[in-house]
């Protein structure tokens, strides 16, 4: 069996399983307020096609809701709890998608269009998810892990935290943030060195960094430029001392990775 994971450029992913296609975080856009595209075109229309997608939180680089506008009706879209409430700019497309809204360690059954399955299990993240200006926390941040013929986590955006391996269990792929979209990392983010911390923790057969490399501050271009062009090389370089076993995947944006015989090892 295998999974075929295509990065589109930030947390922005496409995992296709078991005949299902799961598309992460959608960002559809050259400008975000301050921050400008500046590696990778924007993702075309076919990256849009999705069995479901899913939202990790509600900071507008990961529930940008022009690019969920952008959903074909009907889709499946899962959110974390509390979302519709804190994003009015959700409720006015209660009528076109199907919004669901999930807690860390809530399941879900996904169909294809061709009749394949797979679950999607919500996972905690340390992280700030709440939709500013609107208030308080009112949503928490996830991380998901999809299991079909493989067993494939995508953390959203996170920070180092106890249990983190435990809580998301055994996995085949890992999709990892290792950067930002901006000179400085706040609290609750991987960096290229935290993400391969984790990654020797969960040890999957593969991985692929994300959430670095695509937007950065209009103006800051020469502010600490290494933290835009380095973290996606300097996670390979450090993953190959600590997750020695992993196969590390550093994708361009667009590009797509066929990770073959991906649930073996974990299903025995």
């Amino acid at each position: 069996m295998a999974v075929e994971i295509t990065w589109w450029g930030h947390a922005t992913v496409t995992v296709r399983d078991s005949g299902v296609r799961v598309l992460t975080d959608p960002l559809f856009t050259r400008r975000l307020a301050h921050l400008r595209r500046r590696r990778g075109a924007v993702p075309p229309a076919s990256a849009t096609a999705a069995d479901a997608v899913l939202i990790s939180h509600l900071h507008a680089d990961h529930l940008h809701l022009d690019s969920v506008r952008r959903l074909a009706a009907g889709t499946t879209v899962v959110l974390p709890r509390g979302a519709v409430a804190a994003v009015p700019g959700l409720r006015r497309l209660r009528d076109r998608l199907r919004l669901v809204e999930v807690g860390a360690g809530d399941s879900l059954l996904v169909g294809g269009a061709d009749g394949g399955e797979l679950t999607v299990r919500a996972v905690p993240a340390a992280h700030d998810g709440r939709r500013l200006p609107y208030g308080p926390e009112r949503s928490p941040a996830l991380g998901y892990v999809m299991e079909g013929a493989a067993r494939t986590y995508f953390a959203g955006d996170t920070g180092l935290f106890d249990g983190l391996a435990d809580t998301v269990g055994p996995c085949d792929v890992a999709l990892l943030p290792v950067g930002g979209w901006g000179p400085f990392l706040g609290h609750g983010h991987l960096d290229a060195a935290r993400a391969a911390r984790v990654l020797a923790d969960l040890e999957p057969r593969a991985a692929v960094p994300v959430h670095y490399g695509t937007f950065w501050p209009i103006g800051m271009d020469a502010v600490r430029p290494h933290e835009f062009h380095t973290p996606g090389e300097e996670f390979v370089r450090i993953a190959a001392r600590l997750a020695p076993r992993v196969s590390v995947h550093r994708l361009d944006h667009g590009q797509s990775v066929l990770v073959e015989d991906a649930g073996r090892e974990s299903r025995g």
